[in-house]
This record gives C-alpha cells, structure tokens and sequence, in this order.
C-alpha cells in the first residue's frame, strides 16, 4: 500500500468510527468515504498524472522526453486551481509564480542543451510565506500588515534552490507569523489565506505554521515544499499529513532572508513525499552562507578529535 492510500484509509476509519460506523476500511464503500472525509460535501477531484511522483519520477519523465520542466509546472498549476480554492478549498497555496513557466521554459532549454543541474532540475517547489523571494511573489508570512512586500534579495535557501534548477512555484499558507502571535490560535489559519485544512480529513488542521507547505505535497500540489519550524513546526505537519519533514541541526542551513521568531531555534528544512526526495532537497539547501555566522561552525571539520572519559556514576 503506498503512503496515500494509507494515510487515506487511516483517517476514513478514524472519521467512520466517529460516526459509529465500521472501522473496517475496506467495508467503506466510495460513497461512505466520501462522506466521512468531505463532511457530507460531494465534489470530484480530476485525476491527476503525477499523483505521487518522486523526484525520480520526474527526472525521468523529463530525460525520456515524455514530460517537460513546463509540463509539469503546469500540471502542478492546474491542481492547485482545481483544489485550494475550488472543490475541496484546501487553502494550501497564498499565491504562485507568475514567472514559473518561463523559467520552466529556460530550464528546459538547458536540457535540450546537454545541462541538467542535478535532481531538482525542472522540479517545482512550494515556499513557506515566511522564505524571502527576491520576484513578483510577496513574502507577508500570511499577514495583511506585509501584503505587497517584496523583499530585495533571496532568502540564502531561496537561492540555493534557483542554483540547484528547482522552479519556484509559489507561496504557501501558514499559521499567520508562523504562529508567533497566540498561544490559542489555529494552526493553519493566516489573515491572507484563511484556515487551511488536512487533505485527508477536512475538518481538521494540517498542524503545525507548516501547514500549507505540508498540506500541498500531501495533496499533491507541488512535487516538495520547504517549511520552517521552531519548534515542531516542520514535523507535525509532516506527521499529520502522512509525509517526510526533516528539521535540520541549527546551522546546517542558513536562516538569513527568513521571518524570524527565535535565534537559538529556527531553521528551515524540507518536506517531500519520500526520505530520498527529503534527502536530496536538504543537500541542496545546506551551506555556507556569510549572512548566517551559524553555518560557518556546522560546515567546518573539527580542529581536533576530543576525547573523554566515561562518566562515573554514583548513586546518591
């Protein structure tokens, strides 16, 4: 069983046991899902050809000609408008790239070309609204104070992934200043974006000031997204979404260009559909950046190998 279904049939029965009805997902018929998810909504949701892609996945749609960086920018473009505000209104994504296919296009003018960047070349990837873009995007950390912001320069992660080929693709919701504002807000929720839901069961939050970053892959509105955390904002989505988040060690990425909260605990980091995707996306954020003194003492070898004595315990 793949990581949807699962994650799906989990929260079927778990919705259906609510209702007092069977636990048994398999005795669920289509109609009783529906409802169990949808609270009694109908919609259809499209099918979708890069449901569940990986990045190898597409790499190797894009090396065999059957797929384009464009293509697939525009795949992504129709879900995200046929499911966050419409059908389902998962409210996932603040706004997207105007630029996206026409850096699709030069991407895959590269490739035509005989250069690939790597594994993220021609793959489109959702920002946290908190992650400076130096483009038409506004970055607001989903707050009307910084509606029309744009920032004058990258964020240091931003840039890492242009360098890498990744395709910006837009903007996700957040918990309004990465919940930095209530101890009793909803997660989720932005006065730019409204209350984004889980994709599995819409009556609930995604979790965590990740939550459109981590809705969006879940549902599949971006091949990866990047969040940031403080404290469990990365993984609880990751979590509750049935994705991988991976919070790095502070000071394996740099945090210049980023909405901050607090020195001694944010970082930014990946969440994608598999550990490989997460890994490969971590590798391409990680590094040196003056802007950040952190990264500079994460990235160095250690001068000398220390050795200690084991620690004499006593019972007091």
């Amino acid at each position: 069983m793949d990581r949807r279904n699962f994650v799906r049939l989990g929260a079927i029965a778990g919705a259906m046991a609510v209702r007092g009805k069977p636990m048994a997902a398999e005795a669920l018929t289509d109609r009783e899902a529906s409802e169990a998810v949808h609270a009694g909504r109908r919609f259809s949701v499209p099918p979708f050809d890069l449901d569940e892609a990986t990045l190898s996945d597409l790499q190797a749609g894009m090396a065999t000609g059957k797929m384009t960086a464009r293509s697939i920018t525009q795949l992504y473009l129709d879900r995200i408008a046929a499911l966050n505000l419409n059908g389902p209104a998962l409210r996932h994504v603040l706004e997207t790239n105007p630029d996206a296919l026409s850096i699709a296009d030069s991407l895959d003018q590269e490739r035509k070309s005989g250069r690939v960047r790597g594994p993220l070349h021609g793959v489109p990837i959702l920002l946290k609204d908190n992650i400076d873009t130096a483009d038409r995007m506004t970055t607001t950390a989903g707050s009307l104070a910084l509606a029309g912001s744009i920032p004058l320069q990258d964020a240091f992660i931003a840039a890492k992934l242009r360098a890498a080929g990744a395709i910006l693709l837009g903007k996700t919701n957040l918990s309004e200043w990465a919940n930095f504002r209530s101890s009793h807000s909803s997660s989720g929720w932005s006065g730019r974006g409204g209350q984004a839901k889980n994709p599995y069961v819409l009556d609930r939050n995604p979790c965590g000031s990740s939550s459109g970053s981590g809705g969006a892959v879940a549902a599949n509105l971006c091949a990866a997204a990047i969040g940031t955390e403080t404290d469990g904002s990365i993984v609880c989505p990751s979590s509750a979404n049935g994705i991988v988040g991976i919070k790095p060690t502070l000071g394996l990425v740099s945090r210049a260009g980023i909405i901050p909260i607090a020195h001694s605990q944010d970082t930014s980091g990946p969440m994608a559909r598999t550990v490989r995707d997460a890994a490969i996306i971590l590798n391409a954020l990680a590094g040196i950046d003056p802007r950040d003194p952190a990264t500079s003492a994460s990235h160095s070898p250690p001068s000398r190998t220390v050795r200690t004595r084991p620690v004499q315990w006593r019972e007091q």
